[in-house]
């Protein structure tokens, strides 16, 4: 088959798509042939050396897909070739073809494309394990968004939505907050022109937001517990803006403040099937309801990887971009 192989640690240059051994399902796994991959922030690390793929899981790129079933392993039940399906992955999606494991397998939600179901699996596992399964947000609650125009950002701002939340989102365009602004979010804020505090401070009458998603990290860190409501929940899943920072603790203990943070790669495959199943019976019913949409930006072809990171890391994206096969 052929993949997308990081020939060495560096720019979106070292992305080559090349012939490689095709992959060898075990028993609780089934082969997909790739219809389409999509980029997370994730893919760029890994490609610069930073990021490295857990043991055992492919080396190459790509952390979600979709696609048709084309071989099952003799413990799976659920599946059989020819069925059409999306998946979180560890890795593997920039290829032709990936094994995954049984429990991360989705089928593909009703009313949406076969490519476009690959703009899923990572961000909607990422946002319900973090946000929803964790740190509880509900209905009649406040919600920020750092990078509302983002993947991640563009389907939390429409699950929330579903579920009664009130929406504040950060972005860094007038186009950025535009597109926000149609999926739903109820406060946005220009980030490059406006102190997000302060905003926050006076939509809330001086309370502060109930939870914040958080991809900044250390710059942001401080403001972040400073937009918080009392029993506040921070949950930081990325460091854009580094991991080092200086914080006034008083405000944790003041206002009963909860900071969390996670990853989805590393985790286990017993805790990602979990994960899965309870995107499953929660989100997919909403998207086939048509209350949560696939914001996809760009299709790229899997050989033009190199151009869809360039894409991505100038962040003129909104939404997802998707390498097609």
């Amino acid at each position: 088959m052929k993949a997308v192989v990081i020939t060495s640690p560096g720019g979106p240059e070292v992305l080559k798509l090349q012939e490689v051994e095709d992959p060898q399902i075990k028993d609780d796994e089934i082969l997909i042939k790739i219809a389409a991959t999509a980029l997370n922030r994730a893919d760029t690390l890994q490609r610069q050396g930073k990021y490295p793929p857990p043991k055992g899981d492919s080396e190459y790129p790509g952390l979600e897909c979709s696609g048709t079933v084309e071989a099952v392993g003799k413990e799976v039940t659920r599946w059989k070739i020819g069925d059409q399906v999306c998946a979180l992955i560890g890795g593997g999606g920039y290829a032709e073809k990936v094994a995954v494991p049984t429990g991360q397998v989705l089928p593909i939600p009703s009313g949406v494309s076969l490519q476009d179901a690959a703009s899923f699996p990572e961000v909607v596992c990422t946002v319900w394990s973090t946000i929803f399964m964790t740190s509880k947000l509900s209905s009649g609650e406040t919600f920020l968004i750092h990078g509302g125009s983002s993947g991640i950002g563009t389907f939390a701002i429409q699950m929330a939505k579903c579920l009664g939340v009130k929406v504040f989102i950060t972005a860094g365009s007038e186009e950025k907050l535009s597109a926000c602004k149609e999926l739903g979010a109820d406060v946005c804020i220009n980030y490059k022109t406006e102190d997000f505090v302060t905003r926050i401070k006076e939509e809330t009458g001086g309370k502060g937001v109930d939870v914040i998603l958080d991809n900044i990290g250390g710059s942001y860190f401080q403001r972040n517990l400073d937009s918080l409501n009392v029993d506040g929940r921070l949950f930081i899943i990325g460091f854009m803006g580094g991991t080092v920072t200086q914080v006034n603790l008083g405000c944790l203990l003041a206002r009963r403040l909860t900071v969390q943070a996670a990853g989805l790669r590393s985790r286990s495959p017993k805790n990602k099937a979990q994960i899965v199943r309870e995107v499953e019976k929660n989100v997919w019913p909403a998207i086939a309801a048509g209350k949560v949409k696939p914001v996809v930006y760009k299709y790229f072809p899997l050989a033009e990887a190199a151009e869809a990171h360039q894409l991505m890391e100038s962040s003129n994206h909104i939404g997802k971009i998707l390498l097609t096969v």
